[in-house]
């Protein structure tokens, strides 16, 4: 069971591949298998173009062109499925992945520098990679039927949450898990314009956009993808996942703080999950930076740096939401209370989320959402100048396993839906104690302004209860004298039993 529903033959496939994992890392073996299942894919989209031009009398099957004015990669006949099948068994089919890597990222621009190409080395058993290449030759991914029921897309982000699984610690680093990004994406609704995600991993909030947008009826052409990533194996991660879904996006390698890549963008959205509480960000190098208008962030907790470089590459109209640790709300550790403080007063700051623990691959930590807005007197919604919405959703959620937790469907469209009606997008918005509230900026500086919606919601109203006290006390007695009657039977037959077979307890 994966994000709540059965996925099936996802799920047999994780298994199969995962016992061919033997000793390798998990780390290592992620690029193993998501680069072979790509392979498979623009393989299989490859395959049924190419029978489709044989049958043409007046086109050459061999013809680059074809494909590319259907935006299927071309494949040359080194690097097709077929001929990697056949080898198979073959002990040096290692060294032939790889040369099909390279083959593929030599005619296919977009791909340079993108793909895995360690499929030789030693560490890596050749029978075991075989027997993987069998396996993910059983399932088809890149013909039209299954492109259009995103067979590759729902295997890769499956196989994305497992691997995150697998390395624990490590995972979060590439993914964010889908229901906090599925939060962030329908608060924000980026329909059109420029979304922008400075630490993107494996870009897991950009095919989200592309589904809320393809779910409500518009086209992925109205977006313009930015995003960078400091980390190169998972930019080619992210540009994998990008290109499997014909995602055309403008991803960058290099660290957003010392190398922003994007440095004149103004984003209509943002959406974003940095490294929580990032202490190695090498913060005393950039004491000057222009983008430090609320306060030069502490050199050991980059939170406050993600927060003013999302501020500053928001266009006039623009909206942020992005994952951060609690301590963002409260903290007044090197100046951080301070330059929190001078973000609320500039109004920027439209909702704060509190959610639920263990929703994170990556840590314990618990998180927040915050959703900053450059203007709250924008047109499309109502004016909320002098406003902040806070959502407690600490008690929502349910456990996948014993030590994961996710949204249901129905509590992601609760917290968006409150969001929508605070805004003014319809519907009506009222107080929930225990779980949203509407605070001015007076109220929010009573509080020192700290941000934690608990301080705000207060707590959810007990239903009534009738039952008179005298009575209640009577029944509760009852209960618990009836309660130690049966622990003390339970005991006295578990000793009888016991002392049938030899123990004394004389």
């Amino acid at each position: 069971m994966v994000n709540g529903a059965n996925l099936g033959f996802e799920e047999k496939l994780w298994q199969a591949a995962d016992k061919l994992r033997n000793n390798m890392d998990a780390a290592e073996y992620k690029h193993v298998v998501l680069g072979l299942i790509f392979l498979k894919y623009i393989s299989d989209a490859f395959e049924e173009r190419y029978v489709e031009l044989e049958n043409d009398e007046w086109a050459d099957p061999e013809d680059l062109d074809y494909y590319l004015e259907k935006n299927i990669f071309w494949v040359p006949p080194e690097a097709r499925w077929e001929y990697l099948q056949k080898n198979a068994k073959h002990p040096t089919i290692g060294k032939l992945v790889d040369d099909a890597m390279t083959a593929i990222e030599r005619d296919n621009s977009s791909l340079k520098g993108v793909l895995p190409k360690n499929y030789a080395r030693e560490a890596l058993d050749k029978q075991r990679l075989g027997e993987l290449i069998d396996l993910i030759g059983t399932i088809g991914l890149g013909d039209r039927e299954n492109r259009s029921k995103d067979i590759l897309g729902r295997v890769y982000e499956y196989f994305l949450g497992m691997f995150a699984d697998a390395e624990g610690k490590r995972g979060g680093q590439f993914y964010t898990p889908r229901s906090i990004v599925r939060v962030l994406v329908e608060m924000i609704e980026p329909y059109h314009g420029r979304v922008y995600d400075p630490c993107c991993g494996s870009g897991g909030m950009f095919v989200q956009s592309e589904k809320f947008i393809e779910a409500h009826g518009g086209r992925i052409d109205d977006i313009a993808v930015y995003g960078q990533e400091s980390n190169q194996t998972t930019w080619r991660l992210c540009k994998m996942n990008l290109a499997i879904r014909g995602i055309d996006a403008n991803i960058k390698w290099g660290d957003s703080f010392h190398n922003d890549q994007h440095k004149d963008l103004k984003a209509d959205f943002i959406l974003s999950n940095p490294p929580f509480n990032d202490s190695d960000w090498k913060g005393d190098q950039l004491t000057d930076d222009k983008r430090w208008k609320f306060g030069i962030p502490p050199r050991g907790n980059a939170n406050f740096a993600w927060v003013q470089h999302y501020i500053h590459h928001l266009s006039p109209t623009g909206i942020a939401g992005f994952v951060l640790a609690n301590g963002s709300m409260s903290s007044n550790t090197s100046g951080e209370g301070q330059i929190r403080k001078n973000i609320i007063e500039a109004d920027l700051v439209d909702c704060m989320i509190a959610l639920p623990g263990q929703l994170f691959y990556n840590t314990g930590i618990p998180a927040c959402l915050w959703f900053v807005a450059r203007d709250k007197k924008n047109n499309k919604f109502r004016d909320r100048r002098g406003e902040i919405l806070f959502i407690d959703a600490r008690n929502m959620g349910v456990l996948r396993d014993r030590t994961h937790r996710e949204l249901t469907e129905e509590e992601i469209q609760k917290i968006a839906d409150t969001y929508h009606a605070w805004r003014g997008e319809g519907g009506e918005y009222e107080d929930v104690p225990g779980f949203c509230k509407s605070a001015t900026l007076d109220e929010v500086k009573k509080h020192d302004y700290i941000l934690t919606p608990g301080r705000y919601v207060g707590f959810a109203e007990e239903e009534e209860d009738d039952e008179p006290f005298e009575e209640k006390m009577e029944r509760l007695t009852s209960e618990l004298a009836e309660q130690f009657k049966e622990s003390r039977e339970l005991e006295e037959k578990i000793r009888k039993n016991l002392a049938e077979i030899g123990f004394d307890f004389s």
